[in-house]
């Protein structure tokens, strides 16, 4: 959600008037659009400002199709056109669909008080409202007030507007047919955007609430100033600063949220009540949904697995996955064929958007095709290159595999009845960088980046499987059992599940980079958890030192192909830096500690016998 918020979000709302556009698209939006800006009155009577881009055409009936965002519906002005002539939603435009766009509550030209991922109140009466009513009372005032159309309305949004997507979807107007939350903020303490299972990430958190966070006490069209860093290298700046509360200083003391990040360090009922997955058995039979999210998301990978799992178990409606080889939001602003120096077979984020995106609001806006023809999921394999689809997911046939980690640092089906174990220290001044290179924001490549930079520190486990002898398809969740010493009382373990290629691998094609491919470790999937959660987020524990604890958590979602001829390698280690704030490796409140409180960890992972360190992987047979 971060890195959309100044590159596609300043891309995709330029104050320039799209009748200056030396663009095909732009000349032809302006000839067949008008633009009207309306501010339409909540339950409570606020008014959220509205942008409605409607067909010139007086023919026929049109459905509308809805985004509401934090983000600002700039470019502000009925002669000003919002770009979208650079999106695949100019498919939408050439259809005739009637595109509006809203200022959610308290954010740029709407009035009331914004309130960060509002929690959903299932028992409002009379002027109450959420997020839900304010899509209710919108979508009333649309199909009461704009001139031809049909009656049915769709809501989409990415990142942050996924998650107003997914409000809109529990609204329940009869007029609102279909939502598509896509890379959807769903949990921002267990896996989206600022928390992974407890750990903080420090880096998109800071970035974007130095932006983002800024009180606005009147309407404003105007984005805030950020934050004017010292340095262009974040593992500097972000070590340098040192302990959170140093951070907290910087970011001031006008960021209401950030100060309640600070003040709920677990997982209360603060946190629980802001969880979406919590509250959709409430959207309607009537309200079809399409999750869409990337396999390589670096902000809400997680939303998208489990907003769809959740709506599948609770909510009695037609409910569809698609996951794509995608960054976060890449399916609308990528060609979806390559990330970093990992090729994908073709332009996946066209072929998302002509089978699956359109075909569905087509189907329950327009009345046209059939939503038989969108598989319940459609997922896309790395390493195979290929899309698949399921009438489940995960998969029914996809089992549960135990890949254990051995002492001497080979990895197998097959547990060994001898004890061992291997130790590394784990120290706060030199954490584990996340990637290589030295970045000034967080980068989007690190989710498939090569590894071998940290195989080669001493306090990174590797764990590597033979050669493969036949081709090894994962498809769910990957579950990391670990039995671990502590030398503290605390301590972070992040697990990563690598393909390692030959070392004579080189893609068939002549869009190499230039990057030795040969042995590359591909980062498949990478997850944190902070050791403190290992029993209940809600109430923490410390560790004994000395004393073996087993600690067990989920990876998000794969669905990966490890081919014949490559190797599988799990890394373990206890930093993974700036992504993730540093643990102290002792039990302190990690918002409010010191820099003298952060300590050196001895830990050591035990393998075999009466410990059996393990990987749980989800194979297909």
């Amino acid at each position: 959600m971060k890195r959309l918020l100044y590159a596609a979000l300043v891309c995709m709302a330029v104050n320039a008037e799209a009748r200056n556009t030396p663009n095909a698209d732009s000349a032809w939006l302006v000839r067949n659009y008008t633009k009207t800006e309306v501010s339409i009155p909540m339950r409570d009577g606020k008014k959220l400002f509205t942008a409605i881009y409607a067909p010139k055409s007086m023919q026929g009936k049109h459905p509308i199709l809805m985004n509401r965002t934090p983000y600002s519906i700039g470019p502000y002005g009925t002669k000003k056109y919002k770009a979208f002539w650079n999106t695949p939603y100019m498919a939408y435009f050439r259809k005739g669909y009637i595109m509006v766009l809203q200022d959610v509550r308290g954010r740029f030209m709407s009035e009331g008080e914004f309130m960060d991922v509002r929690p959903y109140n299932a028992e409002k009466w009379g002027k109450e409202t959420d997020e839900a009513s304010d899509t209710y009372d919108a979508i009333d005032w649309l199909v009461k007030n704009v001139k031809n159309n049909n009656g049915n309305v769709g809501i989409y949004g990415i990142s942050y507007p996924g998650y107003y997507a997914t409000m809109g979807a529990l609204s329940g107007h009869p007029a609102l047919k279909a939502s598509s939350p896509q890379a959807p903020v769903t949990e921002w303490f267990l896996g989206d955007d600022f928390h992974h299972n407890g750990a903080f990430m420090e880096m998109d958190a800071f970035n974007f609430y130095t932006i983002f966070g800024r009180p606005r006490p009147v309407p404003t069209t105007q984005w805030g100033k950020g934050f004017e860093y010292y340095t262009k290298d974040n593992y500097k700046f972000y070590l340098e600063t040192g302990a959170l509360k140093n951070l907290a200083r910087l970011m001031g003391d006008s960021i209401k949220f950030w100060k309640e990040i600070y003040a709920h360090p677990n997982y209360d009922k603060w946190w629980q009540v802001r969880n979406t997955r919590n509250h959709v058995q409430h959207i309607p039979a009537g309200t079809a949904t399409l999750v869409t999210g990337g396999l390589f998301d670096a902000e809400d990978c997680y939303g998208a697995w489990n907003l769809y799992k959740a709506i599948e178990k609770k909510a009695p409606n037609n409910n569809k996955l698609v996951m794509g080889p995608w960054i976060h939001g890449g399916w609308a602003k990528t060609d979806g064929d390559r990330l970093g120096n990992v090729q994908f077979s073709s332009k996946t984020s066209e072929w998302y958007q002509k089978n699956v995106e359109q075909p569905f609001f087509a189907y329950y806006l327009e009345g046209k095709g059939s939503a038989d023809k969108i598989a319940e999921a459609t997922v896309y394999f790395s390493g195979a290159n290929e899309w698949q689809t399921f009438n489940q997911w995960p998969p029914a046939d996809a089992g549960r595999k135990k890949l254990y980690l051995n002492a001497n640092g080979s990895a197998g089906f097959h547990s060994s009845d001898h004890g061992g174990s291997r130790k590394y220290t784990s120290s706060p001044e030199h954490p584990v960088p996340y990637t290589e290179d030295v970045h000034f924001k967080r980068t989007k490549e690190y989710m498939t980046d090569d590894q071998r930079f940290a195989e080669r520190r001493p306090d990174v486990l590797t764990y590597t499987t033979d050669v493969l002898h036949e081709d090894m398809t994962l498809a769910g969740s990957v579950l990391a059992n670990i039995y671990a010493s502590l030398s503290t009382t605390d301590a972070d373990f992040v697990v990563k599940l690598i393909d390692v290629f030959p070392d004579d691998f080189s893609y068939d094609n002549k869009k190499e980079s230039g990057y030795p491919m040969g042995g590359y470790e591909m980062l498949v999937r990478g997850e944190i958890m902070r050791g403190r959660y290992r029993n209940s987020f809600e109430y923490p524990e410390a560790f004994v030192p000395g004393k073996v604890t087993k600690v067990s958590f989920n990876l998000p979602d794969v669905a990966h192909v490890f081919k014949k001829g490559h190797r599988l390698m799990i890394q373990i280690q206890s930093s993974w830096f700036p992504l993730a704030d540093r643990n102290p490796q002792q039990f302190v409140n990690i918002y409010t500690c010191s820099d003298a409180d952060f300590i050196p960890c001895d830990i050591r992972i035990y393998s075999g016998g009466k410990y059996p360190t393990n990987i749980v992987l989800p194979v297909i047979k």
